[in-house]
């Protein structure tokens, strides 16, 4: 069983922050495949579904994000899944929004809900979907500045990425990281007129 786990803080005041566009990612993936059922689970929102045939658990942790891995470990426990098993969908500050990163294995690059589950895992060698949230606003510290909502006239923008990155990670999860990392890793469309800060 494949297991996709999208990062963010519970609570309705974080839903519409940057630091939770990884739940967003997950319920977008449950969202296609017309499913509703969602159970509490190993420390999470869990939802069964198959993408190209391959049994997948959704999930997003009911844990704070700087204690995620508890959650990722329990969930890979309840898949009976390996780390090689795992994609994680995140937020980047450092990338700029509407650029997407896959890759096959990493550092946890300053996100504490990363740090948390290489941590637990005590590995690093398990898939993450970086979606960029930057750049950081001038003057805002970066534990504030993942805080924050988007603002309305980067609301299309997040609604095109999330499309995108749900794209990206069914592909990664149902034809391998490598053939993924190769459609989706690459900058953002420039658009014209639009202010992408």
């Amino acid at each position: 069983m494949k297991v996709l786990v999208g990062l963010g803080n519970p609570g309705e005041q974080y839903t519409a922050t940057r630091h939770n566009v990884g739940y967003l990612v997950a319920e977008e993936i449950v969202r296609r495949r017309g499913h509703h059922r969602t159970e509490r689970a190993a420390r999470s929102l869990v939802c069964r579904v198959s993408i190209d045939g391959w049994e997948t658990l959704v999930a997003r942790p009911l844990t704070s994000m700087n204690r995620s891995g508890p959650a990722v470990a329990a969930l890979l426990h309840l898949a009976q899944a390996e780390p090689a098993d795992l994609l994680v969908v995140c937020d980047d500050l450092y990338l700029e929004l509407g650029t997407i990163r896959l890759r096959s294995r990493g550092t946890h690059g300053g996100h504490n809900g990363m740090r948390s589950i290489i941590e637990t895992l005590g590995t690093q060698a398990f898939a993450r979907l970086r979606i960029g949230v930057g750049p950081v606003e001038p003057g805002v510290a970066h534990a504030d500045f993942v805080l924050i909502p988007f603002p309305p006239r980067q609301q299309k923008q997040v609604t095109e990425v999330v499309q995108r990155s749900s794209n990206c990670a069914e592909a990664a999860l149902s034809e391998g990281i490598a053939s993924a990392m190769n459609r989706f890793n690459r900058a953002p469309v420039a658009r014209s007129g639009e202010d992408a800060g």
